[in-house]
C-alpha cells in the first residue's frame, strides 16, 4: 500500500504513485502510542557482544496525506533521561557528560523531510536527526504494519524498521581502548523503531 511518494526509474523525475481509494481513510493526523511502542538501539561491546537499549519515554506525531502522499511527515521527541539498558550505573553513565549529557541536552528528536517507496510496503524516511545540538541527515527504512481498531474504537496505524549510524557523527565519542586490542564501544549503533500511533480525532 503506497502512502508515500514513489521514485521513478529515472533520478531525474519523481512520479506520484495512483491513490487507492483505501488510502482516503488513513489521511490525518496520528499519535504515537509511547506504551505500545518502542524507540531502542544496539550497540557492540568490547568488541565481542551486543548492548540492547531503549528510551522509555518519546512522543510524535505522523501526518499522513492520502491524496498527495508525499506531503506526509513525521515528528518525534525522545527524552535521554528515559535511557534503558537494564544495568543502572551503565544508565547513569550514558546520561552523563561523557555521553548524551542528558541534563544540558534532554531531548533527541527527529523532522522528517522527504519520504519515499522503496517497494511494497517498505519506506524510507528521511529527515534531521538531531543529538546534543548537532543535526545530521538520517535515512529509516521502514515496514508498514497496516491498520486496525483497537477495542477501544482507536483506529491504530503501524510501522517498524531500522537504520545504523556513526556516533561520533552526533558528538558522542566516548570510549577505552581495550588491554587485547579494540575499543569498549563500538562507533557504529543500530536505531530501532516499531511504532504504534493512534489517529487522532477530528476538531469539531
Amino acid at each position: 500500500m503506497a502512502l508515500f511518494n514513489r521514485k521513478s526509474a529515472d533520478a531525474t523525475t519523481t512520479a506520484t504513485t495512483t491513490v487507492d481509494p483505501a488510502l482516503a481513510a488513513l489521511t490525518g493526523e496520528y499519535t504515537i502510542d509511547p506504551s505500545h511502542s518502542s524507540i531502542g538501539f544496539t550497540v557492540r561491546h568490547a568488541m565481542v557482544t551486543n548492548v540492547r537499549g531503549s528510551f522509555g519515554a518519546h512522543e510524535g506525531t505522523l501526518n499522513l496525506d492520502g491524496s498527495d502522499p508525499k506531503n506526509s511527515t513525521a515528528s518525534i521527541d525522545v527524552t535521554i533521561e528515559s535511557i534503558d539498558t537494564g544495568i543502572a550505573d551503565r544508565d547513569n553513565h550514558l546520561r552523563s557528560a561523557e555521553f548524551f549529557d542528558a541534563e544540558k541536552f534532554p531531548k533527541m528528536t527527529f523532522r522528517s523531510t522527504h519520504a519515499e517507496q522503496l517497494g511494497g510496503d517498505t519506506y524510507r524516511v528521511t529527515g534531521d536527526l538531531t543529538i546534543k545540538d548537532v543535526t545530521r541527515p538520517l535515512a529509516i527504512d521502514l515496514e508498514f504494519n497496516g491498520t486496525a481498531t483497537d477495542p477501544y474504537g482507536n483506529e491504530r496505524i503501524g510501522f517498524e524498521g531500522s537504520t545504523n549510524i556513526l556516533r561520533s557523527d552526533w558528538g558522542l565519542t566516548w570510549n577505552a581502548a581495550l588491554e587485547t586490542g579494540g575499543v569498549m564501544v563500538s562507533d557504529k549503533v543500530k536505531l530501532n523503531f516499531d511504532i504504534s500511533a493512534i489517529k487522532t480525532a477530528p476538531q469539531a
